[in-house]
């Protein structure tokens, strides 16, 4: 079904050679240095000299789907792209491809003003400057975006913003500069989703501070980082607001779709390494007297495995397709449905295969701890399971709803 374009196939097969050559045989470069850094909130020095090799050789802003500033790519084109660069961490960042930068530059390539863009967009799209998505807070079940209690609010030429945020993915980086914050600008309006709008804020605003930089199982995820954030009085001027008040859901639907897609193809690239060191493992490990590997219940989960890994694929590859077809709107089902079940492959095959290294693989030693500590946190990020799981129910049930009455 999803035969892919000689154009795509050319790319793939310029990924993989760049991955192979540059990226693979410095994964213990990027640890060393990460580690062995006075401060580790700053950025690595290998991934900044590949950036450059990257950007030399045009495999750079692949991501933008259909736009002139990037590999003009649609979601199904470029998922196969992302499942290459998501086996390693940190490689979708040498591409310019990594969260929340590319939901951002999405965000405000389509719904930004030419000022906005020039502004914020271009150095972005360059690798010049980082930036942060600010959307779940704290004190209120987020979970339910109409929860958010942020406040916006106009004055004369300026909006002022008043607040606390937290998961702001891409805080710790200093070279973080914009946030694109949400928060009610008309939080006593009837229509619950029209309260909510989206706003650019510089870094160096005034009355914007990190509170303290969050730990997911305990990895700081540096130099990326998540963020509790407060705003204080913050002012920016009324032309940093996104598409007009009101608009926030509007664009937090047209930004979270291609970035399902991402995540989801990023988590297959990774279970894909799981399964492969759960394989090698296997192939070395001999435990009473017999082969892992020879070990009925290895053979079964490696078999489910690859059966689990083809299914995710192929429903991620069709829900690509059907954003690019129909709208990330009509193909809502498809997008709910793969959000619950690529985090929810990924952890299985990743915790068989620390399984697999007994001891081992829960140590940071062979990687597996901290790609399930990452794909453990999936099952919140863009919306915890049960919300994706309760909104495919209704969209079943509404179908048998209409027939019978």
């Amino acid at each position: 079904m999803f035969e892919h374009s000689q154009k795509v196939k050319d790319l793939m097969a310029r990924l993989q050679a760049f991955m192979d050559e540059n990226v693979y045989p410095n994964e213990a470069t990027f640890h060393h240095q990460l580690d062995a850094a006075a401060d580790r909130w700053q950025p690595v020095p290998i991934v900044e000299e590949l950036k450059k090799k990257a950007k030399a050789v045009g495999l750079w802003n692949l991501f933008l789907p259909e736009s002139k500033r990037g590999a003009g790519l649609t979601n199904l084109e470029y998922a196969p792209l992302c499942e290459i660069m998501g086996r390693v961490h940190w490689a979708s960042e040498v591409f310019n491809c990594s969260a929340p930068d590319t939901g951002n530059m999405e965000t405000i390539e389509r719904y930004g003003t030419e000022e906005q863009k020039k502004q914020w967009l271009e150095p972005l799209l360059a690798g010049e400057i980082r930036s942060c998505f600010a959307m779940t807070e704290p004190d209120v079940a987020s979970s339910d975006a109409t929860n958010i209690q942020t406040r916006i609010i106009a004055d004369g030429d300026h909006y002022v913003i008043n607040g606390r945020k937290w998961w702001s993915s891409g805080m710790g980086d200093p070279r973080c500069k914009i946030l694109i914050v949400m928060g009610k600008t008309d939080p006593d309006g009837a229509d619950r989703h029209r309260q909510q709008s989206m706003i650019l804020v510089p870094r160096d605003t005034p009355g914007l501070r990190i509170e303290r930089m969050l730990p997911v199982f305990g990895f700081d995820d540096a130099p990326h980082g998540h963020a509790m954030v407060s705003f204080d009085n913050v002012r920016v001027p009324k032309s940093n607001m996104l598409l007009g008040e009101g608009r926030g859901f509007e664009i937090a639907q047209g930004r979270l779709g291609p970035g399902r897609i991402h995540h989801c193809m990023r988590l297959i690239g990774q279970a894909e390494v799981a399964l492969e060191k759960m394989v090698k493992r296997s192939l070395v490990r001999k435990p009473f007297g017999k082969l892992l590997s020879q070990q009925g219940v290895t053979m079964e989960r490696i078999a489910q495995s690859r059966i689990m890994i083809e299914q995710t694929r192929l429903l991620v590859m069709y829900a690509a397709d059907r954003m690019d077809k129909v709208g990330n709107k009509v193909a809502k089902p498809e997008i709910a449905m793969i959000k619950v079940a690529a985090p929810t492959m990924a952890c299985q095959i990743i915790d068989w295969a620390m399984q697999a290294h007994g001891g081992g693989g829960i140590t940071t030693d062979f990687g597996l701890a901290y790609m399930y500590a990452r794909a453990r946190a999936l099952r919140f990020a863009d919306g915890p399971d049960e919300v994706h799981r309760d909104q495919i129910a209704r969209m079943e049930i509404g179908k048998y709803r209409i027939a019978i009455q």
